[in-house]
């Protein structure tokens, strides 16, 4: 059984870190502590409502002089610079990616769900995978 070409739902981080849009802006700081943690996903019954950053903490919280355990991030999620469709080809992903110069891009499902993050080295890594060898030697019966 052959499988066609390599889809995005092939190659994201499936599950990501995601809170709740009830959750508080406090909760999304202390995710964002974390080194590996560049942005929180906002999500609401299953769908996306935004991203949050380091940077809207900042603008959006402290800046604003807003208690952190009062503010929920339903409050300040910034809508995604774009998203991705699970089924999109891997290879059509990853131009987006390059042309918009994206690191990484929620995913979405055909009904609108968020279903995992896609980054631009994981779509490298499985497009590579994907390739056969190209300097095999000759071979030799």
């Amino acid at each position: 059984m052959t499988e066609g070409p390599s889809r995005v739902r092939d190659a994201m981080v499936a599950d990501p870190l995601r809170l709740e849009a009830g959750a508080s802006a406090q909760e999304a700081g202390e995710a964002l502590m974390r080194p590996e943690v560049r942005a929180v996903l906002v999500s609401d019954a299953g769908g996306l409502v935004g991203v949050i950053t380091r940077k809207t903490l900042v603008r959006e919280v402290v800046a604003q002089g807003r208690d952190p355990r009062g503010t929920t991030l339903r409050e300040i999620a910034e809508p995604p610079n774009a998203t991705v469709d699970s089924e999109m080809p891997l290879t059509d992903a990853f131009a987006f990616l390059e042309q918009n110069d994206y690191e990484r891009v929620p995913v979405l499902d055909a009904d609108g769900k968020l279903v995992g993050v896609l980054s631009r080295s994981s779509v490298q890594r499985r497009l590579q995978e994907d390739e056969p060898p190209e300097d095999l030697p000759p071979r030799r019966d």
